[in-house]
């Protein structure tokens, strides 16, 4: 049986960072995967560039940024490996990046120099990846020592670490394994579910917007009561389904289950002056006037829902025009669903972050240690995920017992 000081499970972006640092710590590290490719979630992200990081993460704000059962948790591995500590790693490797906009950096290549720069840094801290390579059971002894049964053999460690993210994109190979660990080992969990993850509508009401698809625009998007209100300023996408889009993803993270979402499809226009300009100097139809303030196709499905609204806007009502301009900027509708794991983004919930220390990951398993997206610590798109996968690889990395 082969021995090692620390077993990485999980070849993603988390266990790629820490396996790389432990190594280059002396420790003699072992990664497995299940899958024959690493990274995959790295690969197709941003476009296939990697949104990597994001410059305007406040590590001593997380709940800015992040969801958790315990927002503050992520805050110690978060200042402690900021995304300028990120960046500096990639510049002593000489990969070019770019900002998009909102902070969101991305390489300007490919993600494949991001996945060669983490397989370089476990190259040089001589880590052994063992891939494809399944682990079928995890015991410990008598002594706290781990024993695994892989297909590879069995193998032993004092140290686990579990990386195998959360249940979003399984045709990428996306699992419950590391829930399953969790649970094996008593520690509890929150109940995952599909986050950054367009919606879904159906029915009747979803009828006058069908022919929308491919339509984006800008909006302000809202959820939740007074209390716990949330709104992003972002993109919308309608879709043959639904909507997504940046604005979507976001506030899918924070929509729960029968509740409605509110858009305003027009939020840099005044469209009740707007409209009583147009009533006093124009001539045209109410959907010519409106295509001027939003997308013409917009303009012709919002129109058709109401006779008053297909005339002349000299002829129109001042209270047509009055439900017109507040139907557009104060749109509420109640998703059906999500598209959920297929199309998620990143998973809501996990490993309890109660049962697990903020300082090193470790849980409270002696040994076992829980980092990444398995974990309950979810961000906003634009990089945010990432960063939290390479702050608590970084703080688990460094934590894990010398040999």
């Amino acid at each position: 049986m082969q021995n090692f000081d620390a077993i990485v499970i999980g070849a993603g972006a988390a266990g790629l960072f820490c396996a790389g640092i432990a190594g280059q710590r002396g420790l003699r590290v072992l990664l497995l995967d299940h899958s024959d490719k690493v990274a995959e979630k790295i690969r197709i992200s941003g476009g296939s560039r990697a949104n990597f990081t994001n410059r305007d993460l406040d590590p001593h704000a997380p709940h800015k940024h992040f969801i958790s059962g315990n927002p503050n948790f992520c805050r110690s591995a978060l200042s402690r490996y900021t995304p300028t500590d990120f960046i500096e790693l990639l510049q002593r490797h000489g990969i070019a990046f770019h900002e998009k906009h909102k902070g969101q950096l991305f390489c300007d290549r490919s993600a494949e120099d991001l996945i060669q720069m983490l397989l370089r840094e476990c190259d040089a801290g001589g880590v052994q990846r063992w891939q494809p390579c399944g682990v079928k059971a995890i015991r410990v002894d008598g002594d706290g020592v781990y024993e695994l049964d892989t297909d590879r053999g069995p193998v032993r460690s004092p140290a686990v670490v579990v990386a195998t993210g959360g249940l979003s994109i399984p045709k990428i190979g996306a699992t419950d394994f590391g829930y399953r660990v969790a649970r094996q080992f008593g520690l509890r969990m929150v109940e995952p579910r599909p986050g950054l993850v367009p919606m879904t509508f159906d029915g009747e009401g979803w009828a006058p917007y069908a022919g929308l698809s491919g339509l984006a625009l800008p909006v302000r998007i809202e959820t939740g009561d007074k209390k716990a209100r949330m709104a992003f300023n972002e993109d919308l996408l309608f879709t043959h389904r639904g909507l997504s889009g940046p604005a979507v993803l976001q506030i899918s993270s924070y929509w729960h289950d029968n509740t409605p979402i509110r858009l305003n499809l027009a939020p840099e226009v005044d469209l009740p002056a707007a409209l009583a300009r147009a009533k006093a100097t124009s001539r045209k139809l109410i959907t010519n006037e409106l295509a001027s303030l939003v997308p013409s196709r917009l303009a012709d499905a919002w129109v058709q829902q109401d006779a008053d609204w297909q005339r002349p806007v000299a002829e129109a009502s001042d209270k047509a025009l009055a439900r017109l301009a507040e139907r557009l900027s104060r749109w509420d509708i109640t998703p059906t669903g999500t598209e959920g794991y297929k199309k998620a983004e990143v998973t809501l919930g996990g490993v309890d972050t109660r049962e697990l220390s903020s300082q090193s990951l470790e849980s409270k398993q002696p040994g076992l240690y829980f980092i990444g997206e398995v974990v309950d610590v979810t961000g906003w798109l634009g990089g945010y995920n990432f960063q939290w996968a390479w702050a608590s690889a970084h703080a688990c990395a460094l934590a894990l017992p010398s040999p």
